[in-house]
């Protein structure tokens, strides 16, 4: 995506955890029209500081993409309680960090916000209870800013997609095998994975034109109105007795309380 504005002769502010890897991407691009700040999202005043200092160099922000994020797969029974946490936090007080810090910026220049969710935010999968419900919470998050920044001028999509190729899909598949066999159990559409060049490219253009969403690929769409359908025993009643298959499959903990040594930890 950094790629794709810069083209399009966007300047940047690039936030990352991994400040080395941006520096090198501002090296690629230019550093006259990108400015890079490695920080954990969940820091807001490193976030706001990165905000700030942008704000000098270039002058104003005009559009803010909410992107980072975390996914972990495991049982509710069975979750580290601080890595559920670490889901949460990132993938929605992370949103809220990133959107607060560049609020001003944006109020004044009319600006677009985009918040990206998942197609998690409207369908239920077994052992991504903290994943869901932080995707849940950012699309609502984006909802009520909408309405909020309504008056302002302010835009604000949210961005669903479903398997996108990436390193964070690759390690779940890698330490959960769970995960890949519910996943092989969806229908084929549902269980095809994107590019993420192809996912860019969508999110650049919800950037230009100022979606309300953008869905990729496009069927995911149809989960958002089919919501209320997809959460009723019928819809789930496939997916419910895959898991049990697999809960039976685990091996009793020793306090013989349920099942554990299941899923991954990131």
């Amino acid at each position: 995506m950094a790629r794709l504005l810069h083209q399009r002769g966007a300047r940047l502010l690039l936030i990352d955890a991994d400040g080395s890897s941006l520096q090198t991407l501002a090296e690629e691009l230019g550093d006259a029209v990108v400015a890079c700040a490695g920080c954990d999202v969940n820091d807001f005043d490193g976030r706001q500081a990165a905000v700030d200092a942008a704000m000098g160099r270039f002058g104003r922000i005009d559009v803010v993409m909410a992107n980072a994020g975390v996914e972990h797969w495991a049982p509710v029974c069975t979750v580290d309680p601080q890595e559920f946490r670490q889901v949460i936090e990132t993938n929605v007080i992370g949103v809220f960090n990133t959107v607060r810090a560049a609020l001003p910026s944006l109020l004044d220049r009319q600006g677009y916000i985009l918040v990206v969710a998942s197609v998690s935010s409207y369908t239920a999968m077994p052992g991504m209870a903290s994943y869901g419900a932080s995707k849940a919470g950012a699309e609502q998050f984006a909802n009520v800013l909408r309405v909020e920044l309504a008056g302002h001028g302010v835009a604000v999509g949210t961005a669903h997609m479903s398997l996108v190729d990436t390193p964070m899909l690759r390690e779940t598949q890698s330490k959960s095998t769970q995960f890949t066999e519910l996943v092989s159990t969806l229908p084929t559409l549902m269980s095809r994975t994107v590019t993420a060049d192809h996912c860019a490219s969508r999110l650049v253009d919800a950037i230009e034109h100022r979606r309300r969403h953008v869905d990729v690929p496009r069927w995911v769409a149809v989960t958002r109105w089919l919501k209320p359908l997809l959460v009723t025993s019928l819809a789930q009643r496939p997916t419910a007795q895959q898991f049990r298959r697999i809960e039976a499959r685990s091996k009793p903990d020793t306090h013989g309380d349920g099942w554990a040594g299941f899923g991954s930890r990131r």
